[in-house]
């Protein structure tokens, strides 16, 4: 498995109530660029506010990140600047029960399993990035490509063969 692009560990046994800032240095940036398929992150910051509750990390911040992304139908660059409030919880893992019926209760969606003491909130941060891009971003000449392409195609279908049909 590979390393974390962006990793800040953490004890959750060293941890009284503290305020962390994270920041992504250049290398960390291009790297989650590559994971996550877009042409750049600039910038990458998080602050969090971190309580432990026994076995339990409560992370309450914001994610704040300035990224390039191509529009997903010109292809050109698109500048973005996300800040993106988030709310986490580090919990230990569960027993596994295969009989066990599975529920998920809101609170349950932004928990993050890890092993031992220690949590990596950074890997957190970066799983959280990925989730607030935007997959099907638009850029301002996108209706004008998408028209140029409806326009150059063929028609096709049973119509499109009638339609032949009555030209000749």
């Amino acid at each position: 498995m590979n390393a974390p692009e962006f990793s800040r560990p953490f004890d959750r046994r060293s941890l009284p109530a503290r305020a962390v800032e994270l920041v992504a240095n250049e290398a960390e940036c291009a790297n989650l660029a590559k994971r996550f398929a877009i042409p750049a992150v600039k910038r990458l910051e998080a602050s969090f506010e971190l309580v432990a509750d026994g076995a339990v990390v409560h992370a309450k911040g914001t994610i704040r990140a300035d990224i390039v992304q191509s529009c997903a139908v010109s292809g050109d660059h698109l500048a973005v600047t996300l800040s993106e409030p988030v709310t986490l919880r580090f919990v230990p893992p569960r027993a596994y029960n295969p009989d066990a019926e599975i529920e998920l209760a809101a609170e349950d969606l932004d928990e993050v399993e890890y092993e031992g003491t220690g949590f990596d909130l950074g890997e957190a941060v970066a799983q959280s990035l990925a989730l607030a891009i935007d997959p099907f971003l638009e850029g301002p000449n996108a209706a004008r490509v998408r028209a140029e392409v409806l326009e150059a195609q063929e028609p096709s279908g049973p119509f499109a063969a009638l339609a032949k049909l009555k030209k000749n």
